[in-house]
């Protein structure tokens, strides 16, 4: 058995791991795992993670969780080039600072905005408050500002002159947004020079069938979700 990979390409770190894998020719089973269906959930996927999250990976009797764990490891494995998870010091330090920071900037705030937004009116059948849909919008602004003045400065890509692990995981954490309608790149032109610079990297087929997920509006109406699903994101929406 080969290796397989465990995603669903709503989530920003499975689209990270797929456009990673297929951008360097690594050979993989693509194993969908729906997200709005609850299939993480599923006994049979608490066999590959029991942490019930994607992306999983799994190679013959081994699996691993977490998409940066994942992408690290697919690095190594398959031995890709150097600058994507670059050997000289500095440069790799700078990939594991963005890496670190993210978490809780970056992926937490861009996560806000597309939840708030686009799972309320699903649990509630009303729109999400102006009031609530600012303040989201303005802490999502902050951890832009912050990624473009520390993390990006004059540089093309996060490390220095090459695209790198950092610069995808950033990307698709920034593009996330969209799905809901609110463009992140809009009255930033640093950013979307950047956003280019990266998908140009990539490849820009790649991307567009990577992101293609995101500009369907029917993948996230409401009969896309389970009444579990809807139960579960009601007890952690609904305060």
């Amino acid at each position: 058995m080969g290796l397989e990979l465990y995603l669903d390409l709503l989530s920003q770190p499975c689209r990270a791991v797929y456009v990673f894998a297929r951008a360097n020719n690594i050979p993989f089973e693509f194993k969908r795992v729906d997200l709005l269906k609850g299939q993480h959930r599923t006994e049979e996927f608490q066999k590959v993670n029991m942490l019930m999250t994607v992306p999983a990976l799994k190679e013959d009797s081994f699996t691993l969780a977490e998409s940066i764990a994942i992408l690290l490891y697919l690095a190594r494995k398959f031995k890709t080039p150097d600058h994507w998870y670059p050997a000289e010091l500095q440069k790799r330090a700078r990939v594991d600072e963005y890496l670190s920071w993210q978490h809780t900037t970056i992926r937490a705030k861009a996560n806000d905005l597309l939840c708030y937004k686009m799972l309320l009116p699903v649990i509630t059948g009303k729109p999400v408050p102006a009031e609530k849909m600012q303040s989201l919008t303005e802490e999502l602004n902050v951890v832009l500002n912050q990624f473009e003045q520390k993390f990006l400065q004059d540089k093309p890509f996060i490390a220095g002159t090459e695209v790198s692990l950092a610069d995808l995981l950033a990307l698709e954490e920034i593009m996330q947004s969209l799905i809901v309608g609110h463009d992140p790149f809009e009255g930033r032109p640093k950013l979307a020079a950047w956003r280019k610079r990266v998908e140009g990297a990539v490849g820009q087929q790649l991307c567009q069938e990577a992101h293609g997920v995101l500009m369907d509006p029917s993948n996230i109406s409401a009969d896309k979700f389970t009444p579990e699903i809807l139960e579960l994101w009601k007890k952690l929406y609904l305060k």
